[in-house]
């Protein structure tokens, strides 16, 4: 049992040590059964991988995963696979959103100063009356005023 602790407390002092140790970006479990979500970067951009599992104990005490599984746990499994699906779904919108307010405060920044000066002072909103835009459409076909008027 010290073994264990000291095995844990030096994989501390590790990590603290390298702080680009991938660590998993969620972990779902039922019981022993468990799905591990990894954040990966690929050429492309970033994307997530799952790894499915069982955890048991050795006769040491020792907390050993698995890869395979049993009959019986199987719709467990499959219950994971699913979590882990809309885990990973959940994962890639709350980036893509990142990314758009990133991109967007980028341009705000950056961008053209003056053309955000104009919006807060309303420059660019034309106030025009209901016949003005009527108007300015021009006139109607025959047609669209008979399905207006039904």
């Amino acid at each position: 049992m010290e073994n264990t602790q000291t095995t844990h407390q030096t994989n501390t002092t590790q990590q603290e040590q390298e702080p680009d140790v991938n660590r998993p970006e969620d972990v779902l479990r039922d019981g022993n059964l468990k799905a591990t979500v990894w954040k990966n970067e690929g050429e492309n951009g970033d994307y997530y991988s799952t790894t499915l599992s069982r955890t048991w104990q050795d006769e040491d005490g020792n907390y050993r995963d698995s890869h395979s599984f049993s009959g019986a746990e199987l719709l467990r499994v499959s219950e994971l696979a699913r979590g882990a699906y809309a885990r990973t779904n959940e994962l890639r919108q709350e980036q893509q959103q990142e990314q758009a307010q990133d991109k967007q405060q980028g341009r705000t920044s950056s961008g053209n100063r003056q053309q955000d000066m104009d919006l807060e002072d309303g420059a660019g909103v034309q106030d025009q009356s209901r016949e003005d835009f009527k108007a300015s459409r021009g006139p109607r076909s025959r047609r669209s005023r008979q399905n207006v008027q039904r």
